[in-house]
């Protein structure tokens, strides 16, 4: 009976305003978390000097918020599966709030102010890491099973919305109020989008799983704007047992899958997108108004590339615009890598061809970062996704930093760019991109259109526990779809 209550979700195509209000609380929050990411750098142009910060204080700062992502997507997945998707989702919001109100009151002490901004950065990041990898398993949950990937994948496109936020608030809003305003502000919207997530229920599913049925036929009643009387009547039962981290190891071809293409992708794409400002004006002589203008080509293409590849994999299926997303990511790289030198005196081609990077790469999170959440189980989703979603944040700093060691730099964090050879980075590159490629070719599942029930009984059949009681999983799960 409770298949049946939940199905009444995924036989609708159609969104209502209620999912569609759950979505637009899922990517603004995603917006202000990669607008703060975009401000602490502009907030090191104000006190580095002042406070006469080495080289060493500011890497410390902009690295806190990426070991903070990555422990709290870790630990937030996990009490998301224990504790329920929902306070999950109002907590994390608000402790990313908090801790972005605190730099407010960053002192401004040249001894002291580097600390307190790393110690509640890495607050911002453990709020924020747990953010993404509690509100994708969430919306999942509550929309249809034939736009769960165009929806969720649309979701992650937010990302890019949240750098372009962050430059119109430094070129017309920081003059007037400063870096403290601009937090200031923040916390404001950080305050709204927690209004907004208030009135969200929680996961008819994760309530379903844990006993609670009746409270389950509310959620969905919630999401479909219906009386919950319209819907099959449930018997609450005993809930289920919790699951630990140890439990992932029972799903080895969903932990393959998920934390290999997480670690290819990020590493890709946030050591590219540290080393591309210094490549266009240090070895392309670009002047750096001239690189800040072609960036904003290259961050066109990067949300088209998300919004593209959201459509994509419902269209086309969540593996093969896998594949087309990291290899072609790692095609482009290569291209540079042959041709850098030639295409470095025609520098809209080489532009043109950094922004086709970018429209593949970014484009690939739309489908891996939803993806690494389908391949779970319910009981085991948020955990997975998280435990992926932070192992792959390795890749923040074995990005940049194995970049510096493959080309001889003077710095872990932007690499020196003096008799750096194209071919060699753009080679170190196109290879993560390809890691992430080859996990999708060789562990990769097809979830299009498919209820999550359905992928659950399937991802049970895999697992390395109890095949005896698993229905005999179809060809979309039992190898590579061709």
């Amino acid at each position: 009976m409770g298949c049946i209550m939940l199905s009444a979700l995924d036989l609708r195509s159609d969104l209502t305003f209620n999912q569609k209000k759950l979505i637009f609380a899922g990517a603004f929050g995603l917006v202000l978390e990669f607008l703060d990411y975009f401000l602490i750098g502009f907030v090191l142009t104000f006190v580095s000097k002042p406070w006469k910060l080495t080289f060493g204080a500011s890497s410390i700062i902009l690295l806190s918020s990426g070991l903070g992502a990555m422990a709290g997507a870790a630990f937030f997945g996990w009490l998301a599966d224990r504790t329920g998707r929902r306070r999950v989702f109002l907590t994390t919001l608000t402790l990313f709030s908090l801790g972005t109100g605190a730099l407010v009151f960053t002192p401004d002490s040249a001894e002291y102010g580097w600390i307190y901004l790393t110690l509640f950065r890495f607050l911002i990041g453990f709020g924020a890491g747990g953010l993404y990898c509690v509100d994708l398993p969430l919306i999942q949950e509550f929309v249809p099973a034939s736009r769960r990937g165009e929806v969720s994948g649309l979701v992650t496109a937010a990302v890019p919305l949240g750098f372009l936020l962050g430059s119109a608030m430094v070129a017309f809003v920081a003059p007037a109020v400063g870096w403290r305003g601009l937090m200031g502000i923040c916390v404001g919207l950080g305050a709204a989008a927690l209004l907004l997530r208030v009135w969200i229920p929680e996961s008819p599913r994760w309530l379903q799983r844990n006993g609670r049925a009746s409270e389950a036929r509310n959620s969905i009643a919630w999401a479909l704007e219906v009386d919950p009387s319209e819907l099959p009547s449930t018997i609450d039962s005993a809930p289920e047992n919790k699951l630990g981290f140890g439990a992932l190891l029972r799903f080895p071809r969903s932990v393959a899958l998920s934390f290999l293409s997480n670690l290819g992708m990020q590493t890709g794409y946030y050591g590219l997108t540290l080393w591309a400002p210094t490549l266009l004006v240090q070895v392309l002589h670009v002047p750096p108004t001239s690189a800040a203008f072609y960036m904003i080509f290259v961050t066109s293409a990067a949300l088209l590339g998300r919004v593209g590849f959201s459509v994509l994999s419902e269209k086309m299926g969540r593996r093969p615009a896998g594949l087309i997303s990291t290899f072609g990511a790692a095609a482009m790289l290569l291209a540079a890598a042959l041709f850098g030198d030639a295409l470095a005196s025609v520098l809209v081609a080489f532009v043109g061809l950094l922004a086709l990077t970018f429209l593949f790469g970014e484009g690939g999170f739309a489908v891996v970062g939803p993806y690494s959440a389908e391949v779970w189980p319910t009981a085991l989703r948020a955990t997975g996704m998280g435990a992926a979603y932070g192992f792959g944040g390795l890749g923040k700093v074995i990005g940049p930093m194995g970049l510096a060691f493959i080309v001889g730099a003077s710095s872990d964090v932007v690499p020196a760019t003096s008799g750096i050879s194209f071919s060699t980075a753009f080679i170190y590159f196109a290879c993560w991109y390809a890691l992430a490629g080859l996990a999708f070719a060789v562990f990769g599942i097809e979830t299009k259109g498919r209820t999550i029930e359905d992928l659950e009984w399937e991802l049970q059949a895999l697992s390395s526990t109890s095949p005896e009681r698993a229905p005999v999983p179809s060809a979309s799960v039992q190898g590579p779809s061709s």
